[in-house]
Parts: C-alpha cells; sequence; structure tokens
C-alpha cells in the first residue's frame, strides 16, 4: 500500500514537468513540419524547373535535327526551318 501511495505522489509531482517536456516536443515538431514542407516545396520547384529546361532542351534538339533553328521571340522561341 505505501508504494502505491509513493507512486502517486511521484506521478502527481512529474505531471507539471511532464507537460513542460510534451510543449518542448511539440514546438521541436512544429519546426520540423515547418522546415519538411519548406523543403518539399523548395524540391518542386527545382523539379518543375529542370522539367521546363529538360522540355525546352528537347524541342532544340527536334528543331535542329528536322533542318530548322531556333528563333526567340518576346516570351516565345520559334523553329523556323530553312
Amino acid at each position: 500500500m505505501s508504494d502505491q501511495n509513493k507512486m502517486a505522489k511521484d506521478t502527481v509531482n512529474t505531471d507539471s514537468s511532464d507537460t513542460r517536456r510534451q510543449e518542448i516536443r511539440a514546438q521541436q515538431v512544429s519546426i520540423k513540419s515547418w522546415t519538411q514542407k519548406i523543403l518539399v516545396v523548395l524540391l518542386c520547384l527545382a523539379s518543375f524547373y529542370g522539367g521546363w529546361k529538360s522540355y525546352e532542351s528537347n524541342m532544340v534538339s527536334e528543331c535542329r535535327a528536322s533542318g530548322g533553328q531556333m528563333v526567340e521571340n518576346q516570351k516565345t522561341m520559334l523553329c523556323q526551318l530553312s
């Protein structure tokens, strides 16, 4: 019986410190999740940019393979066949 009472007192005393530890852990997880989200967004942007440049490169290669020449317009690139 006395062991159970002692355990009950110990759990009461540690409740406040456990709550603090949980709050700290929650903050760490929150920071981690934000950095992970930012990393995912940056990786998505890098992937999109890489895909876009790859597409442009393929179009230039196809144009040259068909005997054409790329002509830069204001916002577009045109394949001008000679």
